[in-house]
């Protein structure tokens, strides 16, 4: 089992957690001290008040809520963020509005998962060509509906 380390700061009321044993992300949630408003198609980033340091090879993938996705629209610009090993600032959340309906965010809401994952970085290696596969160029549809 890795050890997340987890600095509060002061805007910070919730820590992270897993809602059930088998959960494999924990719920971050808004570090704000008044509601906020997303319209239709706006964007704001949104603090967590936290910031963390993950084990080296890990990475922190910050994902949207499903239910705030299905229910109201709400889930992250980016689709699914990646906090690096290295970075130290606060763990903020890029949310955007893509229903046809304001959205308030309130204070100490769960507005996101964050799963902490184990990463490799890959060695690259230039050739002149790749291996043949059946699916080969095969792009977007190719392999039906």
């Amino acid at each position: 089992m890795t050890i997340l380390k987890i600095e509060r700061l002061e805007n910070n009321k919730i820590l992270p957690e897993y809602k059930t044993e088998g959960a494999a992300g924990m719920d971050l949630c808004a570090a704000i001290d008044k509601p906020v408003v997303l319209k239709p198609l706006e964007r704001k980033l949104i603090p967590t008040g936290l910031k963390i340091e993950l084990e080296h090879g890990y990475e922190a993938q910050i994902r949207p809520r499903s239910g705030l996705s299905i229910k109201h629209g709400i889930t992250l610009i980016n689709c699914v963020g990646t906090i690096d090993e290295d970075y130290r600032g606060e763990v903020c959340i890029p949310l955007v509005n893509i229903s046809d309906k304001e959205y308030t965010i309130e204070p100490n809401e769960r507005i996101a998962q964050m799963v902490i994952t184990k990463v490799e970085q890959a060695k690259i290696e230039v050739v002149t060509e790749l291996t043949e596969t059946t699916r080969g160029e095969g792009g977007f549809g190719s392999t039906g509906k």
